[in-house]
């Protein structure tokens, strides 16, 4: 008796003609889609907000920033904007923030203020603490709670380090400084006299201002006005003792 062998099933055939086109169409949507939201309004930048400057101007900003309402939004990255604006002196951070659609946030914020200084034309300039030289704002002027500095080269370098290491000293700390003069010697060519609004006479150098500030504020705060003397030994001696040695001197001159 022989068995009879079972019907087998063909496979069904996949329509592999039918996905292919199906994956085209898609494709040919999809970029029809790109073409239209890159031509549309909610592609492009329609609002740039700009914040925390002074001494720079917003179209300055944007002029630096090369982008504009009207440019693509997604054409440049916030990084590259950042890097833009960070070439200006007077410019420390920024932080760029694109919300879609359309508006772009840029928020600066300056070098501060740390010193003013007298220009050649008379008028009043600040310098900021990377030793960019701006205008000087009304306000500011108006109250002066900054030392301004007098008898400095446009181009020594010293002063360049000296706004630097005002940078690094408390606003409050800074208020009673009053002038600034350079007093270089062969020793210590970055040798300065600082006149504090208390009434205090101070020979320091710049290199070691940010550290001798604390000692200073200690002196001025517990002692009577005088002579301050920092830099590789501290010495003060108040302003009584000092004219009293100095009339003592002339006198042994005279009776000599």
């Amino acid at each position: 008796m022989s068995a009879q062998m079972p019907v087998l099933k063909e496979p069904s055939r996949k329509r592999m003609g039918s996905r292919k086109l199906l994956t085209i169409l898609i494709l040919l949507f999809v970029a029809l889609l790109a073409v239209l939201f890159f031509n549309s309004s909610i592609s492009k930048v329609s609002e740039i907000q700009i914040e925390g400057m002074r001494f720079v101007s917003q179209e300055e900003i944007s002029k630096t920033a090369a982008i504009l309402v009207g440019d693509a939004f997604f054409r440049t990255s916030s990084s590259t904007i950042e890097d833009r604006i960070l070439t200006l002196p007077q410019i420390n951070e920024v932080k760029v923030t694109k919300v879609f659609p359309g508006l772009l946030k840029i928020s600066v914020e300056e070098f501060p203020v740390v010193a003013f200084e007298l220009s050649k034309q008379g008028e009043m300039t600040a310098l900021l603490s990377n030793g960019t030289t701006v205008e000087a704002d009304s306000d500011e002027l108006q109250l002066v709670d900054k030392p301004v500095l007098s008898g400095w080269t446009d181009d020594d370098p010293v002063k360049a380090q000296l706004t630097k290491k005002l940078g690094e000293i408390s606003t409050q700390q800074l208020s009673d400084l009053s002038e600034i003069i350079p007093f270089p010697s062969s020793a210590y060519p970055d040798r300065i006299i600082m006149y504090t609004r208390t009434k205090f006479e101070v020979v320091t150098a710049v290199s070691v201002l940010p550290e001798k500030i604390e000692a200073l504020n200690a002196v001025i705060e517990t002692q009577e006005p005088g002579k301050i003397t920092m830099l590789l030994a501290d010495t003060y001696v108040p302003f009584q003792s000092e004219n009293l040695e100095n009339m003592d001197s002339e006198q042994k001159e005279t009776t000599q």
